[in-house]
């Protein structure tokens, strides 16, 4: 740091803190594989960053689509005054206002159906990769604790697989002599 503030906190070098290497040294398991936990902590990234540039692109769509509603109902609005200036009468003038109202509630329904439809097809685009990367480290952690089980095995047993029956075979063979 350049700079010592006096301040513990702000003192600190976090860079310490989020050291991946520094971690797994200092948490080491045996025959755990730092280059297959690095990898899978890469695609986690990436996962992530799709599913953000999913939803980011989904809810500039929304807000595309807002506008352009905002700028039709406007349009909507001014047409509709012109219609019920033009009306002879009162009951005319009724008429052509619940007219109005009726296709101004109808297109509001419409309009807000169409947008948490947008809004949802992007939110499950988006969690559709977070889900498929749940799953695949999920089957990424299951085949290296299976790997890690069989080098275990591997190391625990003689003659790098023997069974414990054969040792004891040739320890009653030894006492026959």
């Amino acid at each position: 740091m350049a700079t010592k503030t006096g301040n513990p906190f702000l003192d600190q070098d976090f860079s310490e803190m989020f050291d991946v290497k520094k971690y797994m040294q200092a948490f080491q398991m045996p025959n755990m594989d730092g280059n297959a936990l690095v990898e899978a902590q890469k695609k986690n990234f990436e996962a992530i960053s799709n599913a953000n540039r999913v939803a980011f692109e989904g809810a500039q769509a929304v807000i595309k689509r807002q506008g352009e509603i905002m700028r039709q109902t406007m349009q909507d609005a001014t047409d509709a005054m012109k219609a019920m200036n033009t009306a002879d009468s009162a009951e005319d003038r009724v008429a052509k206002q619940t007219e109005v109202a009726k296709k101004a509630f109808e297109n509001a329904i419409h309009n807000m159906h169409e947008l948490a439809d947008m809004a949802q097809k992007s939110n499950n685009e988006a969690m559709s990769y977070l889900n498929k990367r749940l799953s695949e480290g999920f089957d990424e952690m299951r085949d290296g604790m299976q790997e890690m089980t069989k080098q275990a095995q591997q190391a625990t047993t003689p003659n790098g697989g023997g069974s414990a029956g054969g040792g004891s075979s040739s320890a009653s063979s030894g006492s026959k002599k």
